[in-house]
């Protein structure tokens, strides 16, 4: 018997490839991500009311500034997560993945709690296994890489030791 959770992903999945979503989404999403994160002191993500969500702690790639992204991830099922850069099928790699290649040490929220990772981009022999998983989350995602005309970075989050000095 399916939840609930999966008959309203099964309604709204298709809706997200529709050129409206695609292009509202990018606009209207962070703002609404932003105002529940701060009304849920981060526990709570819209995105993550139908998917597993993170927020993803970056240092800007030219910038050198802080930024945090809200993500959809899938669980690797070794302890990982994978994350694609899909951008709502835009032509254009989002910023986050640039902050990742160029500094591969970030952290992720997740249900409110803080962790350092390792990004790594997922190599070409592990493309189809990762996004076998991610479409089994949310079926058809995999069409966002398809229509943007590009290849989709995808990273694997590996959980690491804390990397904060200790106190003194």
């Amino acid at each position: 018997m399916p939840t609930v959770q999966q008959i309203v992903r099964s309604v709204i999945a298709p809706l997200t490839r529709t050129r409206v979503f695609r292009a509202l989404a990018p606009v209207v999403l962070p703002p609404l991500e932003w105002v529940v994160g701060r009304i849920s002191g981060g526990r709570v993500q819209l995105s993550g009311l139908l998917v597993p969500s993170l927020v993803l702690h970056t240092i800007g790639a030219r910038s050198g500034e802080p930024r945090d992204t809200h993500l959809m991830y899938t669980a690797d099922g070794r302890g990982r997560a994978i994350v694609a850069g899909t951008t709502f099928a835009q032509e254009r790699h989002p910023g986050w993945t640039y902050n990742l290649i160029a500094h591969p040490d970030a952290s992720i929220t997740v249900r409110g709690r803080r962790m350092p990772v390792r990004a790594t981009l997922v190599g070409n022999d592990e493309r189809d296994e990762a996004w076998a998983r991610i479409e089994s989350q949310w079926p058809g995602y995999r069409h966002y890489e398809r229509d943007s005309g590009r290849v989709v970075r995808l990273f694997l989050l590996r959980p690491v030791a804390d990397r904060r000095s200790p106190a003194m």
